[in-house]
């Protein structure tokens, strides 16, 4: 009888839950791990016509509403700076943004990811707000990715890999994170920094 693979379950973060989360989501996903995918900015924003026009929209704007609305205002501008494109892959992930800091009700993740130090430093924080019930400790990583399509899909690999690493753990992953995490920093010439909370 084979053993069962324990499934993890994993949260990618960024700002906006519209590039690097998403780009992670959906290889993840294609990988078949377990995923969800959330932003912790106070806003959804997206680059404008110029950088003091922003388009900015709640959380839980659906995707197929701001592609709808880009299209309306530049479609030219926004299909070649790869927003359409980039809101048209998100449609086939999921609904709309969600924002890290609203998520209590979707359960307890194995592991967080962030892209951004930001946004790592903000997890953090709302975890450790957060009144720990179950005792569970879940390691939050951060690697850096430039907010572009290019550095979202190198990114999102890199997190799929180090995923299925994580998954693959026979035993305890606390005794072996910090091993796992140099090798990974040596392999892909990538910092990473990490922090563990509790549910």
């Amino acid at each position: 009888m084979v053993a069962e693979v324990k499934r993890w379950r994993f949260a990618m973060v960024c700002s906006s839950n519209m590039n690097r989360s998403m780009e992670a989501h959906s290889q993840l996903g294609r990988a078949g791990l377990d995923v969800e995918s959330y932003g912790t900015g106070t806003h959804v924003k997206l680059p404008g016509p110029s950088l003091h026009e922003p388009n900015i929209y709640d959380f839980g704007t659906p995707y197929g509403a701001i592609y709808d609305d880009l299209r309306r205002k530049d479609p030219d501008l926004y299909k070649r700076n790869g927003l359409l494109p980039m809101l048209k892959r998100n449609t086939s992930v999921k609904l709309a943004p969600q924002r890290w800091q609203d998520n209590t009700g979707d359960g307890v993740f194995d592991m967080i990811m962030t892209f951004e130090e930001r946004v790592f430093d903000l997890v953090v924080e709302d975890m450790n707000n957060r009144e720990p019930k179950l005792m569970k400790s879940v390691p939050i990583i951060n690697m850096d990715v430039k907010d572009n399509h290019e550095e979202a899909g190198v990114g999102a690999k890199l997190a799929v890999e180090l995923c299925q690493k994580l998954e693959a753990i026979d035993g305890d992953w606390e005794e072996i994170i910090d091993d796992l995490i140099t090798a990974f920093e040596k392999q892909h010439k990538r910092r990473l920094a990490y922090s563990i909370a509790f549910y």
